[in-house]
């Protein structure tokens, strides 16, 4: 029977699971949804519970498709980044789980700088106390809830809880963990002298393991209740940036080959083999699955913002009808300006407390004119992320990636607006592919990585943007 290597990505809005090949070809592949709590402004949740079913059910799926053809022989992990997973001396779950768009840590951010200057974060984390991250939530958790903080024994990323139900043990790898502002990116291992400027434990954070690394086993009950082969090895994988970024081929052997992610957030990366940080910290710095490291713009609602625009401004529309409302609007979007900062803003700004607003309404604006403004503000935030980063080395070209990424107007747009060409896959990529590869990689396969095949998006001249982009840039924050 031919082996298969499985990837699950523990996703904000789904759980995706696939199933590949020993040559990475996708053989199965589902989804499972569940929902998002926001119990109060600015608050973003979910129950760790309701990962688990939704990764048993996509598994149990997984091995009754590949079953009687293929044999699983390791399973990879990924997941949203930055969100804290708290557990209690039996592994039970302390609260709902603080997901990377949360945004109450300011004061818990305040007191990270008090206690551990921005340049010295920036130095040995790659980033500053940022209020997504998951070090802010440790200490909010302590200043809001002493109780829930007392029952803490373990902090887990969403994917390494995954990884815990599944085998029994506790660990971490460094894409993840370079992503909590608690991980020294030169000494690759959670950094003693910040946590003891909080007064945090160390311990509370697991063991950091190689994203190659097999890290346990599925335990045999699990793996007899989902159809899965007993003692199927389970590798550590990667947060989803770095993730999908592997999937793709991005590699810091590579540097001039990037990624633009149209996801419900939106990122540039740029692979490079050295932890250079921004100064400023404007940028994110994370430790890449092949061991180097990779620089992101992120600006926080991408495809978010035309999400959120449909369902609150036109639900009577689909997507794709909103999109072709924008493309009959002439570039500048007849003056009106959308500034996408639904969940505040990382790149350039820092700022949690920004908001959304569309400038330039006027009598003959309407929906279409309002469509192509949102299209537009993330492309231009994507752009103010991209000048940020060409000091430190940006990309010369990028693969594109996300469900934005399916629609031709905006990633021509976007192409437009970056100058820089944009390379589109019709194979498969994203976090839960990525992850499939470092499982199949665990096994000692090494499909090749080719740009064969990729439908580049060649930019168009930036002239007719620039005066929108200006003006963008005029309102500014």
């Amino acid at each position: 029977m031919r082996g298969a290597a499985l990837g699950l990505d523990v996703g904000t809005s789904a759980l995706k699971a696939v199933a590949v090949d020993e040559s990475g070809e996708v053989i199965a592949r589902c989804d499972r949804t569940y929902p998002l709590l926001t119990p109060r402004p600015g608050w973003s949740e979910q129950r760790p519970e309701e990962w688990w079913e939704a990764a048993r059910s996509a598994l149990r799926q997984l091995a009754q498709d590949v079953a009687g053809e293929f044999e699983p022989r390791a399973l990879g992990l990924s997941g949203q980044m930055h969100g804290m997973v708290a557990v209690d001396e039996h592994g039970e779950v302390v609260r709902p789980a603080i997901l990377w768009n949360d945004q109450r840590t300011g004061d818990a951010v305040r007191t990270i700088e008090a206690a551990v200057p921005s340049r010295e974060m920036i130095e040995r984390t790659g980033n500053p106390a940022i209020t997504g991250f998951q070090l802010a939530k440790v200490v909010w958790l302590r200043q809001a809830e002493p109780e829930n903080f007392e029952r803490t024994r373990h902090v887990l990323f969403p994917k390494d809880f995954i990884g815990y139900r599944l085998t029994g043990e506790l660990f971490a790898e460094p894409c993840d963990a370079s992503g909590s502002n608690a991980f020294n990116l030169h000494a690759q291992a959670w950094d003693a002298d910040i946590l003891d400027a909080l007064g945090i434990d160390a311990r509370r954070w697991p063991q950091v393991m190689p994203s190659k690394a097999v890290v346990g086993a599925v335990q045999p009950a699990v793996a007899a209740e989902l159809g899965l082969p007993p003692g199927l090895d389970v590798v550590a994988g990667a947060g989803d940036n770095a993730a999908a970024a592997y999937g793709l081929g991005l590699s810091s052997e590579r540097p001039q080959l990037g990624s633009v992610s149209l996801g419900t957030s939106g990122v540039i990366s740029a692979p490079r083999g050295t932890p250079r940080p921004d100064p400023q910290g404007r940028l994110h710095l994370f430790c890449h699955a092949d061991g180097g490291f990779f620089l992101l713009g992120v600006t926080l609602a991408a495809a978010g913002s035309l999400g959120w625009f449909r369902e609150k401004l036109a639900p009577d529309r689909t997507v794709e009808e909103l999109v072709g409302l924008a493309a009959q609007v002439p570039t500048g979007a007849m003056g009106v300006t959308f500034k996408p900062y639904l969940s505040g803003e990382r790149t350039p700004h820092l700022d949690p407390s920004l908001r959304a607003s569309f400038h330039g309404l006027s009598l003959a604006a309407g929906l279409p004119e309002m469509a192509r403004a949102v299209l537009e503000g993330v492309a231009f935030s994507l752009r103010e992320a991209l000048q940020v980063m060409e000091p430190l080395g940006a990309p010369e070209q990028a693969l594109l990636t996300g469900g934005g990424a399916r629609s031709p107007v905006w990633s021509q747009m976007v192409a437009d607006v970056l100058q820089l060409p944009l390379g589109r896959s019709g194979s498969e990529s994203g976090p839960a592919y990525g992850a499939a590869r470092l499982a199949l990689e665990s096994l000692g396969g090494r499909p090749p990585h080719t740009l064969d095949g990729i439908d580049w998006i060649e930019p168009g001249d930036f002239e007719p943007f620039e005066e929108a982009y200006a003006r963008y840039r005029r309102l500014g924050p």
